[in-house]
């Protein structure tokens, strides 16, 4: 009997340049159906109020320096660093230099309006 493949072979390709943005700054890049990535490049003193999100953030600083406030404590973030910012978890980020970074999110942060509230 031959077996049945539920493999799914879609690829995706995503060029940065023509990338969609959000309402934050973010540049969404490639999406699967449980991790997604986006690039965020900040200017200095660039900062936000403490939220928490619907889904997990790990992150890599591609260049520049910025604080991260999470929970309590302040992490100092710098290039070839990496984070991680769990579910729910109350955060801030301030942009201390021009700000570079990679971020994955899972589940997909801008389904279903998750990078809003």
């Amino acid at each position: 009997m031959a077996e049945m493949s539920t493999r799914d072979s879609t690829v995706t390709k995503v060029s940065s340049a023509y990338s969609p943005h959000g309402a934050l700054g973010q540049k969404y890049l490639a999406s699967g159906k449980h991790v997604s990535m986006r690039l965020w490049t900040e200017a200095p003193g660039s900062s936000e109020a403490m939220h928490a999100r619907g889904y997990e953030t790990v992150g890599f600083v591609i260049a520049g320096r910025a604080e991260l406030n999470i929970e309590g404590q302040t992490i100092l973030l710098g290039a070839g660093d990496s984070w991680v910012v769990p579910t729910r978890s109350r955060h801030a980020y301030k942009i201390l230099e021009e700000f570079t970074a990679l971020e994955a999110t899972c589940p997909p942060a801008h389904v279903h309006a998750r990078d809003e509230g």
